[in-house]
């Protein structure tokens, strides 16, 4: 009976060395649920947690670049069409030969051309500038080009985004107010107006145009580009805040989740050195368990 208790309690010494020496090496309280399931439980509910914050922040991402894209793109349109508006005031005074007028024209053309490409900027294979229609481009090339059914309508589709749980935003603009039809077919009044002989003027007769209502239609479409381009600025404020919100999130959840699950390595090498001292001075005993029977006393 001594023997038997000996052995079990030198196995159950082994064991807490075992556990103590496991601990050190993967850094964890523990390595499976039955160690103790209350840490285990309390694991899981933490990292899908963590998990959850590491999505939302993989979708920050991808509103940064759906916004940051957009930015740029309804950037680079203003600074097009401020080169309209400044070619469209010198030919509207009348300072202008014929053939100036035909070179005016000309590189209106190309800022229209530069503007289309634009509004058919894809990232990652998906149109930006068409809501959720992020497969087909939201305009196509023409005298004037022409612009997709759901924009002329408004009828754009939102593209959210996930941002936390319940709360969605906006990653796209709204592109009926920057690349609406009403602005290609402004510059392509604007050609025909200063060049009788281009494509444009076989769409629009350039006797029925007006420099200075042409010029308050370019206005109008350049304030609309202005509004828009707030309304990102503002949605891209929040984007941050909510960015650093998430980061905070983040933090908390990993450090709640080091707390449940990661191991105190300076007690655990106290704990595995007291063990080894106990589990020596256990095999000293055991050792002494067999005593002197009636053979040793008979040699």
């Amino acid at each position: 009976m001594v023997a038997n208790n000996s052995l079990r309690n030198l196995s159950e010494s082994y064991r807490r060395m075992d556990k103590y020496q496991t601990q050190i090496n993967t850094g964890k309280k523990i390595t499976r649920p039955s160690d103790d399931p209350v840490v285990a439980m309390k694991g899981m509910f933490y990292r899908s947690n963590l998990s959850e914050v590491e999505q939302f922040k993989r979708n920050l991402s991808e509103l940064y670049l759906w916004m940051e894209n957009s930015e740029a793109g309804v950037e680079q349109t203003n600074t097009g069409l401020q080169r309209v508006r400044e070619l469209t005031i010198q030919a509207k005074t009348g300072t202008l030969s014929p053939e100036d007028r035909k070179a005016v024209a000309r590189e209106i053309e190309q800022i229209q051309h530069d503007i289309v490409s634009i509004a058919n900027t894809q990232v990652a294979g998906r149109y930006i500038f068409h809501g959720t229609d992020t497969n087909n481009p939201p305009v196509t090339e023409g005298t004037p080009p022409q612009v997709a059914a759901n924009l002329k309508d408004s009828n754009i589709q939102n593209y959210n985004v996930e941002v936390s749980r319940g709360v969605s935003m906006k990653a796209n603009i709204n592109p009926s107010n920057v690349f609406g039809q009403e602005l290609f077919d402004t510059l392509t009044k604007l050609q025909a107006a200063m060049d009788p002989d281009s494509e444009a003027a076989q769409k629009f007769d350039p006797a029925t145009l007006n420099m200075d209502d042409l010029l308050k239609d370019l206005d109008k479409s350049m304030d609309s580009l202005s509004a828009e381009r707030s309304e990102l600025g503002a949605r891209y404020n929040r984007l941050e805040m909510i960015d650093e919100r998430i980061a905070q999130q983040e933090v908390i959840a990993n450090r709640v989740l080091s707390d449940n699950e990661d191991v105190d390595l300076e007690r655990a090498i106290v704990d595995l050195k007291v063990q080894e001292t106990i589990h020596r001075a256990a095999l000293g005993v055991g050792a002494r368990i067999i005593q002197p029977s009636l053979l040793d006393f008979l040699r």
